[in-house]
């Protein structure tokens, strides 16, 4: 018998075989893009349907937001169509409607206020009813220099007292002015006079019977918001507001960062008198 070496007797090497579990990881995830693709196409279809079933004014102000975005042409003291604003119902546009037809009726009956009736705009944006009085080169519904109004800015103020406070509506106001400074006083300037004429008018409103709480805010803008843009010393940039809100409810237009806001108190005695050029 032939026996085996030591050394020959040693064991074959062990084989260990390792089995990957789960699927390849060229295309582990590649699933999950394009569900997450799918689902984003599935979105914007029915964005788009529920678009096209809305309302002109709805489109309108979807379109406002992707042309302006950042929100830099809110509807403040302009006829700009800016983003964000509240739509008017087909209801409420029609109310609107008749209140600019009787305003401008009222307004051509009087015959006190014919020669004024281009001086007093009257437009429907999506804001509500803006009711625009531009002031004339030597001053048409203020004395000239002053926040107090003249005998015709009193008559119509009067006018539209008598329409505006049956309205459940709220009321925003504005006062701006051109760019020529007031005066060398350092403690009245244009940001002063625009804020008290419009709370001017404010008062006037509400002596003539528009309640306490319908007025919601009394803003002054000085030359911030230009009429005419192109030429800030125009009399037409000179010029008080009335915005009649969409509804009883709706939201004031954001306020510009430096606007001066009137808390509705008494007009300070500041001299009303420009001394060196007529406001």
């Amino acid at each position: 018998m032939t026996e085996l070496h030591p050394k020959s007797a040693q064991a074959a090497p062990l084989i260990v075989l390792k089995k990957k579990s789960g699927h390849s990881g060229h295309h582990g995830g590649a699933w999950k893009v394009a569900y997450a693709d799918f689902v984003t196409a599935l979105m914007a279809l029915f964005i788009v349907l529920w678009l096209m079933s809305q309302s002109e004014q709805v489109k309108k102000a979807v379109a406002g937001y992707f042309n302006d975005p950042r929100g830099t042409a809110s509807l403040l003291g302009t006829p700009m169509t800016g983003t964000g604003p509240d739509t008017v119902s087909d209801a409420n546009r029609q109310r609107l409607e008749q209140l600019k037809e009787r305003l401008q009726k009222e307004i051509q009956s009087k015959k006190e206020l014919q020669p004024l009736a281009r001086q007093i705009e009257i437009t429907i944006t999506p804001e509500g009813l803006r009711i625009e009085l531009v002031e004339g080169k030597d001053g048409t519904f203020y004395e000239s220099g002053s926040a107090h109004l003249s005998d015709k800015g009193q008559e119509l103020m009067g006018l539209l007292a008598g329409e505006l406070k049956v309205l459940p509506n709220n009321l925003l106001i504005e006062g701006h002015t051109d760019a020529a400074q007031y005066s060398t006083d350092a403690n009245y300037s244009n940001w002063e006079l625009s804020a008290d004429r419009a709370n001017a008018a404010r008062r006037l409103l509400q002596q003539d019977g528009v309640r306490q709480n319908q007025v919601t805010q009394v803003r002054g803008y000085a030359d911030q918001l230009l009429r005419v843009k192109n030429n800030p010393y125009d009399p037409s940039n000179r010029r008080v507001t009335i915005l009649v809100s969409n509804g009883p409810n709706a939201p004031a237009p954001a306020s510009l960062p430096h606007a001066e806001v009137v808390d509705g108190g008494p007009l300070p005695k500041l001299a009303t008198t420009l001394p060196a050029r007529s406001r």
